[in-house]
């Protein structure tokens, strides 16, 4: 399939361990990124300050695609506004300029909204490789009321018994290996 180039190949295990409050998910976070734990990931049911850059994970690219494509959307709408009003089917009505661009701000802001807002929905969904109907379900109650990290397989010197140890010292509710 075309999107499977974009996509990382899968662990084929990790472990996930459940945390009760969001300051213990931070401070295993933290503990785990100390130890040289790699490809951590977190699953919380709502935003965590601060998460983000414990887990080291960069600045996404989807804000420049919106910032990209609703400019370009906007251009696009008062092009074709000049175009039709101008070029292609002059009409003066009541001496007004042919070009008129107090009158085109609306439809060149909704121009710009509606191809931004759509183009950050495909790149959304391109970077998120979303729809996943293969993607496993890691535990029934993890963005419900328990917050999560996983530790994926990191390499040849991963070590399920170090990754128990270092994620107990936390405090967790529970630790599990996943086999995907």
């Amino acid at each position: 399939m075309f999107l499977d180039r974009f996509r990382k190949p899968r662990p084929t295990r990790a472990v996930l361990a459940l945390y009760d409050d969001p300051d213990r998910l931070l401070h295993a976070a933290a503990v785990a990124k100390e130890h040289g734990f790699q490809g951590l990931d977190a699953y919380t049911p709502y935003a965590v300050h601060g998460l983000s850059e414990t887990l080291g994970i960069r600045k996404s690219w989807i804000p420049y695609v919106t910032l990209v494509l609703g400019l370009t959307g906007a251009a696009l709408g008062l092009t074709f506004e000049i175009w039709t009003s101008a070029f292609d089917w002059p009409i003066n009505v009541g001496g007004k300029p042919y070009i008129s661009l107090p009158a085109f701000i609306p439809v060149t802001f909704e121009s710009g909204v509606l191809l931004g807002g759509t183009m950050t929905l495909a790149a959304l969904l391109l970077a998120c490789g979303l729809p996943n109907f293969k993607g496993p379900i890691l535990d029934r109650n993890l963005t419900n009321d328990r917050f999560g990290l996983y530790v994926p397989e990191f390499g040849p010197d991963w070590n399920e018994d170090r990754i128990f140890g270092v994620l107990r010292k936390t405090g967790p509710v529970d630790l599990k290996v996943i086999r995907v």
